[in-house]
Parts: C-alpha cells; structure tokens; sequence
C-alpha cells in the first residue's frame, strides 16, 4: 500500500484555501509563533486524509491494508502537528486560543460528514474552510495582533473560501455537463459579500479586503455566465484570486 494513496489529499482546491489564511496572518503578524501555527494547520489539513479513512474503515468495521498505513501516517503528522503547537504556544506574543474555540463547531461538522463518506457536500467543504480560515486570525492573535483586526482577518478567509466554493462546484458541474445552478454560485458569492460587509461594518474588515471579496464576487458572477474552461485554467484562476485577496487584506490589515 503507497504512502501517497493515504497521505495526500485529493481536493485540489484545498491547498489553496489552507496556504491563503496561514499567508494572510503571516503578512499581517510574521514570526516564529505565526510561522509554527501555519505549519500546523499544514498538518491538519494532510492528516485530514489518514484520518478520514481510517474513521471509515472503522466505522464499517473493516480492517484493510490501507487502514495500517492511514493509522501510522495520522500519528505522524498529528504528533508533529502537537509538536508545532508547543513552540507556537511558547513563542507567541499573546494568546491565540479563541479562535481555534470558536471553529470547533465547524470542524465537528466536517469531520462527521467525513466519517459516513460524505466529505464531498456543500456543507462539510464550506465548514471545514471557514474553520481553516481561522488559522489567520490565529497568527494575527499570536504576533500581538488586535482582536478586531484577526477576527477581520478569519472574515476575509472565511468569505473567500465560501465564494470559491461555490464557484468552482457550479463550474466543474457544468464542465461534465452535470445538473447545476448558477443561483447557488450567486447566493454564495452574496453570502461572502454579506460576511464581509458586515465585518466592515463593525470595523474589522478593512475597506481593502471588502473592495477584494466584492471584485471576487462580480468575477465569479461573470464567469459563471460563461463557457466553462479547463480544469487547470478554473484552478489558475481561483490561484490569481486568492493571491489578489490576501495581499489586498493584508495591506489593508497594516494601513493605519
């Protein structure tokens, strides 16, 4: 049984949507604290794989070749994990906690759709991005970042993530001439713009990152009225825009 069959993650996408929080914290709050904290959610986000199956395996009562190996390269990962989280806790400038708290809920909720083999629907991919846009705020908070600003900061990712995520469901269902709907790429590029707005609102988001989730949400709008392109082309895309985001929100974090 290959390593890699258990070790990396298929969701292409999800590489993106882990490396965005954990850039915008660093622009934000860079340091050593910042640095161990987004390695970790590195490691979360590949132990997610091992896990899930081994939970699966599990649950269905069943012992594989594969459920070995899961079983071993989820240790691994998680302990280093473990092993990040002391040295963020160490280094850290003020305590970072509250926002790993506050995803509980969401991670929960994506872990039980992994474990009945549903980690493919709407619900379990908008939750577990939204928890892994908290590692923003977790770095901001560790580098001595304001709590109005990091909780901006989780608001950004987390809104970027919920419109990606209905973009590119609705593209790669028309791609293969699936069943879709542009209204739900619609209603959650709304979505996002309402997270943010409302953020903005209460003076944590920065007008940098409302105007870059707004110009995300008009992108993905016209897009969507479009012919799909390829595969990779939908995947550069969503690479340029999520680079464009970070940097605008970041900045926009920094601007006194």
């Amino acid at each position: 049984m290959p390593v890699r069959s258990v070790a990396i993650p298929a969701e292409h996408g999800g590489w993106s949507l882990t490396l965005e929080p954990i850039l915008l914290g660093l622009i934000v709050a860079p340091g050593i604290a910042g640095l161990a904290i987004g390695g970790a959610a590195l490691l979360l986000f590949l132990a997610r794989t091992p896990v899930r199956i081994a939970l699966v395996d599990r649950r269905r009562q069943r012992r594989l070749p594969r459920t070995a190996v899961a079983e071993r390269v989820a240790t691994a990962e998680l302990t280093a994990m473990a092993a990040l989280g002391a040295v963020a806790v160490s280094t850290a400038a003020a305590p970072f906690w509250w926002p790993l708290a506050a995803a509980t809920p969401l991670i929960a909720t994506e872990l039980a759709y992994d474990v009945r083999s549903r980690s493919r629907r709407l619900i379990p991919e908008l939750a577990g991005s939204a928890s892994m846009a908290a590692v923003a705020a977790m770095i901001a908070l560790a580098g001595g970042t304001d709590h109005a600003v990091a909780a901006g900061l989780w608001c950004v990712a987390a809104a970027r993530a919920v419109a990606a995520i209905g973009f590119v469901r609705t593209q790669l269902r028309r791609g293969k001439h699936q069943p879709s709907r542009q209204a739900t790429s619609d209603g959650l590029q709304l979505g996002a713009l309402g997270m943010v707005a409302g953020g903005w609102m209460l003076g944590w988001v920065s007008t940098a990152g409302l105007i870059a989730i707004a110009v995300v949400a008009l992108v993905h709008a016209l897009l969507v009225r479009r012919p799909v392109p390829d595969v990779p082309v939908i995947g550069a895309q969503q690479v340029v825009l999520g680079l464009a985001v970070v940097v605008a929100a970041g900045l926009g974090a920094l601007a006194p």
